[in-house]
């Protein structure tokens, strides 16, 4: 049951996890990416079930999010509580892209938001949404990626990027073929995967 329908319902529980984290004197500077983060930079409109956290920030390093550290899961459990709804609103669920490397300038590329006194939220770029929408395209199938990926709007050149950039994720024949299926239906032809 999607749960957050507008970048202002994102923002309810964003800043209500800030006010949690601050009573308990901590604070975080999130990386995220999917939905929540489209719905945030105003690319769609659909609503979603969670905000994917992908990283920690710490100055210019990236902390996988995997697992949360007990400050931020028992702000979360209290958000959940308080708001009624699921644990998983906000989840390490994306964390594992963090270990085969990011797209390249996608530090530069982060987009702040500020809630409250103890969160910051680094949204991925709308070109880094496109490298993580294909990617999760070829490797999930069709549906909300598909749709995102459309809302996005990624030129030729922009889907060969990230195509070339989801290789480096996985380098086997088999998801290459499905890649290049993925291109296909996107109307990008007869294209080189090479780096």
């Amino acid at each position: 049951m999607p749960i957050i329908t507008s970048s202002e319902s994102a923002d309810r529980l964003l800043s209500a996890l800030s006010e949690q984290l601050d009573a308990s004197g901590d604070s975080y500077e999130l990386v995220v990416i999917g939905g929540s983060a489209l719905l945030a930079l105003g690319v769609i409109k659909r609503a979603t079930t969670d905000i994917d956290v992908l990283a920690f920030r710490d100055d210019a390093t990236f902390i996988k999010a995997n697992p949360f550290p007990p400050a931020l899961s028992a702000a979360r459990e209290r958000v959940s509580r308080d708001f009624g709804v699921p644990l998983q609103w906000l989840n390490p669920g994306p964390a594992d892209l963090i270990d085969l490397g990011l797209p390249d300038g996608f530090a530069q590329r982060l987009q702040a938001r500020t809630y409250g006194a103890a969160l910051t939220v680094q949204f991925a770029s709308r070109l880094d949404q496109i490298h993580f929408k294909l990617y999760a395209l070829a490797d999930q199938g069709p549906g909300k990626h598909e749709s995102d990926l459309r809302a996005l709007a990624p030129t030729r050149d922009e889907l060969l990027q990230a195509a070339r950039w989801a290789r480096t994720h996985d380098p086997s024949e088999g998801f290459e073929q499905v890649l290049r299926e993925a291109l296909s239906h996107l109307g990008v032809e007869d294209v080189d995967l090479g780096a």
